[in-house]
């Protein structure tokens, strides 16, 4: 396999199809209207496990009314019950040239983190999308269901190739156009988005679904190990840069790096949004597991 190209075969592969299918993950339900799933949906009404109580209004459905408590204490209420629905779940991977340089690239730990996701989604009866962006948004999987579709992504998602800068405005605004169901939109990059996190905030203002970002580190985003007199290569526009990595520079380049992150978990923090770090050099699925605590994630 050459270094900037993720394979049906890795994706395929027995050991990691198996730590797949152990991995359990939960989101809070959003959606409305769609078929029975395994998970719980935030939407109170007219389901299996009673969830609360909240008094009548003008409108509500009669047949809610719990009448032993108005014959007991002369109040009208409702019985709230938690609804199983299907939620939407949107793959939004990040596929820019920068995400498939070198070895061990980042792109290949998105790739894995989005079919590990998707796998579990479709396991619980999700309908599951995958949009790869880069200076654009495409449509490589319009929203789909069931078991058998595992392989299906698996192989949309062996077939990307890199392409082009990162976008986050021109995508989002791709994506808000096609006018799909609220659901989880799981945006997958390292978030190195020229115009900066400004960029990023803007273009997710007009995003109405539920957001969990999953970021692609490496230990030496925030310490690289270069030093002295160097040119940069920008591998997105071919750009080069003479830089002569000083203390003085180093230490300049660690401070905005640290802005950069409080600046996302900001960001995520501010949209009500799940934000994990994963670490391209360690196994993807045994993180995942761990960053939402035994399975459990809630949005």
């Amino acid at each position: 396999m050459s270094s900037n190209r993720l394979t049906l075969r890795d994706l395929a592969d027995p050991d990691f199809l198996a730590a797949v299918s152990r991995l359990q993950l939960f989101v809070r339900r959003v959606a409305r209207g769609g078929m029975p799933a395994e998970q719980r949906s935030l939407h109170l009404g007219g389901g299996m496990e009673f969830r609360d109580f909240r008094p009548y209004t003008p409108g509500d459905d009669f047949r809610a009314i719990d009448w032993n408590i108005y014959r007991r204490l002369g109040r009208v209420v409702l019985k709230l019950f938690e609804e199983l629905e299907d939620l939407p779940f949107y793959l939004a991977v990040d596929i820019s040239k920068s995400m498939f340089q070198g070895e061990n690239p980042r792109g290949h730990a998105a790739l894995k983190a989005a079919f590990a996701l998707a796998s579990v989604a479709l396991q619980q009866h999700d309908k599951v999308a995958v949009f790869p962006f880069s200076d654009d948004l495409e449509i490589a999987m319009r929203p789909s269901s069931g078991h058998g579709k595992q392989m299906r992504v698996a192989q949309v998602l062996a077939d990307l190739r890199p392409k082009g800068r990162t976008d986050f405005e021109r995508s989002m605004r791709r994506l808000n156009g096609l006018g799909l169901r609220r659901g989880l939109l799981v945006l997958i990059s390292d978030f190195f988005d020229a115009a900066g996190l400004e960029a990023i905030e803007r273009a997710l203002k007009g995003v109405r679904h539920r957001l969990l970002f999953i970021q692609l580190v490496r230990a030496d985003d925030a310490r690289p190990g270069l030093e002295g007199d160097l040119r940069l290569l920008d591998c997105e526009t071919g750009q080069a840069r003479d830089v002569s990595l000083t203390p003085s520079v180093r230490a300049a380049y660690e401070a905005s790096y640290r802005r950069f992150q409080e600046g996302l978990l900001k960001l995520a923090q501010s949209r009500r949004a799940g934000l994990l770090r994963l670490d391209v050099d360690e196994p993807v699925v045994d993180q995942i597991a761990s960053l939402l605590a035994d399975g459990v994630h809630a949005l």
